[in-house]
């Protein structure tokens, strides 16, 4: 016997994740993903400050206005440096935050911005693998950067990545 199929509704399109500025408005959804995320997150404060300093906060939206994930990174001279990028945990491992990191290198690129840097817990091994996938390189290392369980504190991997077209690190 052979199955005849009848054509059925077509599903819905995909559409590309969205992305826009972060405003303090969101930031309650920010804090539900950050506070799920890490056991040492950000402060409502902390993200505050960010937006007051015009840090680039980014947030990545799915096709319900859901956010997907976010990051928040500080130009300075000749370069930024990418403070936290997070993605829900439901959400993770489907390339979101490669997504946000290649929004900010293409920001660094236009702003002509000649390297991007960042600090990464040795633990993380998610992130560190994803930073060197894209040409990250670890050039040092921050004792007791981060908070740890029972008052502890974590070393951070420094990494770096050239923007292609800008002179390497230093000044000339």
């Amino acid at each position: 016997m052979n199955a005849i199929l009848k054509p059925g509704p077509s599903p819905a399109p995909m559409h590309p994740p969205l992305h826009r500025p972060m405003g303090v408005a969101d930031l309650d959804a920010v804090l539900a993903i950050e506070n799920v995320c890490y056991g040492f997150p950000w402060t409502r404060g902390n993200f505050i400050d960010s937006l007051a300093a015009g840090y680039r906060c980014e947030l990545r939206l799915g096709d319900d206005g859901r956010i997907l994930g976010y990051a928040v990174a500080m130009p300075g001279f000749e370069e930024m440096h990418l403070l936290n990028i997070t993605v829900s945990p439901e959400c993770q491992g489907l390339g979101h935050a490669h997504a946000l990191l290649e929004r900010l290198i293409d920001d660094c690129r236009a702003q002509s911005l000649h390297s991007l840097w960042l600090e990464v817990r040795p633990s993380n091994e998610r992130a560190r693998a994803l930073y060197a996938r894209r040409g990250f390189q670890e050039v040092g290392l921050r004792r007791a950067y981060y908070p740890a369980p029972a008052g502890r504190r974590e070393d951070a991997i420094v990494m770096s990545l050239l923007i292609p077209g800008g002179p390497p690190h230093g000044l000339d």
